[in-house]
């Protein structure tokens, strides 16, 4: 079923997947976690789309990852922990398996899942105003190997260090600078060159272009990550921090970690 905030469109070879709801920085709850995936498998099917875009919609954000508000509904017990992680987990797939190459406009506020969208893209474009980080040490969470090993195969060990515990946010200079953002342009051509780029890609041989995206994700190589590492990524939901991290943000203050 369509969603009212995960809006799809087409410009002849491209699709355009707009997350829609800029009144909260485009962020997103599970609902809207399930429909970006369903709209990218449904676009990796397409065999006349050549290429996909992502946007936010509105000049602020990209999008600013969870909507954390929405987590006391949607977290803590095992039962919702596993329908949040199949669908954020299904999310993050959806983006780097899809059979076109992927394009992230990324204006704005670009944190959290927001950032892991435009890491699980192929292509993602900015502007000075762009702003890319990674919030987990204030939330008390963790993310998963796979969101893990996409951002370290763009930024390497230092730069994804920084990201994720020293908590630095980027600026657009700064992404582009350390090779997060694929190009920079002036913040109010952000979405009118990521589609053109967008129709760069498809004018390409879309054989050729789906070959080497599914050829330089191979070369990767599989993650040592066992079963049980894998079990353990959601743990921190059960977390005294996590559920501090929750509440403070709800409170608007800063959250007081105990490591418990």
């Amino acid at each position: 079923m369509p969603h009212p905030h995960i809006l799809t469109a087409r410009d002849g070879a491209v699709a355009i997947v707009t997350i829609d709801r800029a009144a909260k920085r485009n962020a997103m709850d599970l609902p809207m976690w399930v429909a970006l995936a369903e709209a990218m498998e449904e676009a990796s099917a397409d065999d006349d789309l050549r290429c996909v875009m992502i946007q936010g919609e509105g000049e602020e954000a990209f999008c600013a990852g969870a909507d954390i508000a929405a987590f006391q509904q949607e977290r803590g017990t095992p039962e919702r922990e596993a329908a949040y992680g199949e669908g954020f987990d299904r999310s993050m797939a959806s983006i780097q398996r899809c059979r076109h190459p992927v394009v992230a406009a990324c204006r704005g506020w670009t944190m959290g899942g927001g950032a892991g969208i435009a890491i699980k893209a192929d292509f993602r474009v900015g502007g000075p105003a762009t702003r890319i980080g990674i919030p987990a040490r204030n939330l008390g969470i963790w993310y998963a190997y796979s969101d893990l090993d996409a951002l370290l195969q763009i930024t390497g060990y230092a730069v994804a260090m920084e990201m994720l515990i020293e908590g630095r946010v980027l600026t657009g200079q700064e992404a582009y600078d350390k090779g997060l953002l694929s190009r920079l342009v002036p913040d109010e051509a952000v979405k009118a060159e990521s589609l053109a780029l967008a129709h760069r890609i498809a004018a390409g041989a879309p054989l050729s272009n789906r070959f080497h995206k599914q050829a330089l994700q191979k070369l990767r190589g599989a993650l040592p990550v066992t079963e049980e590492d894998r079990r353990r990524n959601g743990d921190f939901a059960y977390s005294e921090d996590f559920r501090e991290a929750t509440r403070a943000f709800l409170e608007k203050r800063k959250p007081v970690f105990r490591a418990r």
